[in-house]
């Protein structure tokens, strides 16, 4: 006899899996222009002190930014790939594997603060700044009737990939509204922290040339698309070049989103889909 059928609970914590990991998240299609404000969402997601120092502690190094910059971008761009547009197979084998690296993510006695990547509150709040990035895009690049309970529910999808049970999930679009504002108004960034995500922004991890000439567009972006609350907390602002700089280029690439079709809107997302499975035939580590 199974634990799911002993414990009812798990059973439908199961099912409820399983349904998510069976959809498509159709919904989700604004992933492609999310890049552009991927370095922002990185600071949602670290400002959470665990999440912070689970990243900046890591001892994994075939998935530290800084060693392995390449590596680890193909890595969590093809997670959000696996999870917005795999299938139940994709995301089940992807699940896997993330769980294998994150084994070794958890704090010592000498980490600032306690930390575990097994946690479901972190998973949690991650997921929340996924779909919360999802939302962003739709109302500044999309179509903000996309944003409904229906696709707020698939959201949970960015979680459950990783190990946050479904259950976990603010039931309603309010209710997410309500546990997004109380973590973000409890949040503080301590210098270690802000520091090392200021080296992210300014694209310190690639080579210095290409870091002097692409980092401050880096910057631009980021804090263009960082909300009020979280600039007020890193310390940052956008100088009026910056500010002119950043709604011009928004116009434009609004104009052109609007005419792209689908296989160009999920760029590069798709080819990292393709290449998630084709890493799954040929046995290659997928992280």
């Amino acid at each position: 006899m199974t634990a799911e059928a002993i414990d009812p609970a798990a059973a439908e914590r199961h099912s409820r899996r399983q349904e998510l990991d069976d959809q498509r998240v159709d919904d989700l299609g604004m992933l492609g222009i999310a890049l552009l404000a991927g370095p922002a969402n990185v600071i949602m997601q670290l400002a959470v002190p665990a999440v912070g120092y689970g990243v900046f502690e890591s001892k994994v190094a075939s998935g530290n930014l800084f060693k392995v910059p390449i590596k680890r971008t193909r890595t969590t761009l093809s997670y959000l790939a696996v999870a917005a547009m795999g299938s139940a197979e994709d995301r089940r084998r992807y699940r896997q594997a993330v769980n294998r690296a994150h084994v070794q993510v958890r704090s010592n006695d000498d980490s600032p603060v306690k930390y575990n990547a097994f946690d479901p509150k972190l998973q949690l709040w991650v997921a929340a700044c996924l779909y919360r990035g999802w939302e962003d895009m739709e109302r500044l690049y999309g179509d903000p009737a996309n944003i409904t309970e229906a696709a707020y529910r698939q959201g949970a999808v960015m979680g459950t990939t990783l190990q946050m049970p479904p259950e976990m999930w603010p039931p309603t679009r309010a209710d997410f509204e309500t546990y997004w504002n109380q973590t973000v108004a409890d949040l503080e960034i301590d210098d270690t922290i802000r520091d090392y995500l200021l080296r992210i922004v300014r694209m310190d991890f690639l080579p210095r040339p290409v870091s002097l000439a692409t980092g401050w567009f880096s910057e631009t972006m980021t804090i263009g698309f960082l909300p009020e609350e979280f600039r007020q907390k890193m310390g940052v602002h956008l100088t009026p070049f910056q500010e002119r700089f950043f709604d011009v280029h928004n116009a434009l690439v609004r104009r052109v989103v609007r005419v792209l079709p689908r296989p160009l809107k999920t760029f590069p997302f798709n080819l990292l889909l393709a290449d998630v499975r084709r890493r799954m035939r040929t046995g290659r580590p997928l992280v």
